[in-house]
Protein backbone atom coordinates (compact mmCIF):
# COMPACT_ATOMS: atom_id res chain seq x y z
CA UNK A 1 0.00 0.00 0.00
CA UNK A 2 2.72 2.38 0.64
CA UNK A 3 4.47 2.24 -2.73
CA UNK A 4 1.44 2.69 -4.34
CA UNK A 5 0.40 5.48 -2.50
CA UNK A 6 3.88 6.81 -3.43
CA UNK A 7 3.36 6.49 -6.19
CA UNK A 8 0.11 7.38 -7.28
CA UNK A 9 -0.94 10.09 -4.89
CA UNK A 10 -1.26 13.41 -7.11
CA UNK A 11 1.46 15.45 -5.54
CA UNK A 12 3.90 12.39 -6.97
CA UNK A 13 2.42 10.94 -10.04
CA UNK A 14 6.01 9.26 -10.53
CA UNK A 15 5.86 5.58 -11.18
CA UNK A 16 9.54 4.48 -11.00
CA UNK A 17 9.16 3.34 -7.67
CA UNK A 18 7.75 0.53 -9.23
CA UNK A 19 10.66 -1.18 -9.96
CA UNK A 20 11.07 -2.19 -6.58
CA UNK A 21 8.75 -4.88 -7.08
CA UNK A 22 11.40 -6.82 -8.86
CA UNK A 23 13.32 -7.17 -5.62
CA UNK A 24 10.57 -7.97 -3.62
CA UNK A 25 10.23 -10.94 -5.45
CA UNK A 26 14.13 -11.62 -5.86
CA UNK A 27 14.43 -11.37 -2.25
CA UNK A 28 12.90 -14.96 -0.60
CA UNK A 29 15.00 -16.70 -3.63
CA UNK A 30 18.37 -17.34 -3.02
CA UNK A 31 17.01 -18.44 0.68
CA UNK A 32 14.83 -20.46 -0.75
CA UNK A 33 17.47 -22.18 -2.86
CA UNK A 34 19.62 -23.05 -0.26
CA UNK A 35 17.55 -24.33 1.80
CA UNK A 36 16.50 -27.12 -0.59
CA UNK A 37 20.21 -27.90 -1.29
CA UNK A 38 21.73 -27.66 1.91
CA UNK A 39 21.31 -30.21 4.61
CA UNK A 40 20.71 -28.99 7.70
CA UNK A 41 22.00 -31.54 9.99
CA UNK A 42 25.23 -30.50 9.67
CA UNK A 43 26.53 -28.14 12.19
CA UNK A 44 29.39 -26.21 10.81
CA UNK A 45 28.91 -22.83 8.64
CA UNK A 46 27.76 -23.76 5.37
CA UNK A 47 28.84 -22.13 2.08
CA UNK A 48 25.75 -22.24 0.00
CA UNK A 49 23.65 -21.04 3.12
CA UNK A 50 26.07 -17.96 3.44
CA UNK A 51 26.04 -16.90 0.02
CA UNK A 52 22.23 -17.09 0.04
CA UNK A 53 22.07 -14.57 2.69
CA UNK A 54 24.84 -12.56 1.08
CA UNK A 55 22.77 -12.10 -2.06
CA UNK A 56 19.47 -11.81 -0.16
CA UNK A 57 21.24 -8.93 1.90
CA UNK A 58 22.62 -7.70 -1.16
CA UNK A 59 19.05 -7.56 -2.60
CA UNK A 60 17.31 -5.51 0.64
CA UNK A 61 20.04 -3.25 0.67
CA UNK A 62 19.75 -2.68 -2.86
CA UNK A 63 15.83 -2.12 -2.44
CA UNK A 64 16.25 0.32 0.29
CA UNK A 65 18.97 2.39 -1.47
CA UNK A 66 17.28 2.59 -4.93
CA UNK A 67 14.47 5.16 -3.45
CA UNK A 68 17.14 7.35 -1.84
CA UNK A 69 19.27 7.45 -5.17
CA UNK A 70 15.57 8.40 -6.66
CA UNK A 71 14.63 11.19 -4.76
CA UNK A 72 18.63 12.58 -4.65
CA UNK A 73 18.41 12.96 -8.33
CA UNK A 74 15.07 13.89 -8.14
CA UNK A 75 13.34 11.40 -10.15
CA UNK A 76 10.95 11.38 -7.51
CA UNK A 77 10.43 13.24 -4.26
CA UNK A 78 11.24 13.45 -0.89
CA UNK A 79 7.64 12.54 0.40
CA UNK A 80 7.42 9.78 -1.91
CA UNK A 81 10.78 8.21 -0.90
CA UNK A 82 10.06 8.21 2.68
CA UNK A 83 6.45 6.09 1.35
CA UNK A 84 8.35 3.58 -0.61
CA UNK A 85 10.48 2.93 2.42
CA UNK A 86 7.90 2.21 4.88
CA UNK A 87 6.45 -0.22 2.39
CA UNK A 88 10.55 -1.80 2.16
CA UNK A 89 9.84 -2.01 5.99
CA UNK A 90 6.66 -3.86 5.77
CA UNK A 91 7.38 -5.73 2.96
CA UNK A 92 10.28 -7.49 4.07
CA UNK A 93 8.90 -7.80 7.78
CA UNK A 94 6.26 -9.53 6.23
CA UNK A 95 8.67 -11.55 4.66
CA UNK A 96 11.41 -12.19 7.49
CA UNK A 97 7.84 -12.95 9.57
CA UNK A 98 6.97 -15.94 7.05
CA UNK A 99 10.42 -17.55 7.18
CA UNK A 100 10.63 -17.49 10.66
CA UNK A 101 7.17 -19.22 11.38
CA UNK A 102 7.32 -21.64 8.58
CA UNK A 103 11.12 -21.91 8.41
CA UNK A 104 11.72 -24.85 10.64
CA UNK A 105 11.27 -28.84 9.55
CA UNK A 106 8.66 -29.19 11.92
CA UNK A 107 4.99 -30.29 11.23
CA UNK A 108 4.18 -26.81 10.58
CA UNK A 109 6.25 -26.14 8.00
CA UNK A 110 5.41 -24.41 4.49
CA UNK A 111 8.04 -26.73 2.23
CA UNK A 112 5.39 -29.29 3.11
CA UNK A 113 2.51 -27.87 1.31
Amino acid sequence: MFLMLGCALPEYQRYWPLFLLFFYILAPIPYCISRRVVDETDSASNACKELALFLTTGIVVSAFGLPIVFARAEVIAWGACALVLTGNVVIFTTILGFFLVFGSNDDFSWQQW
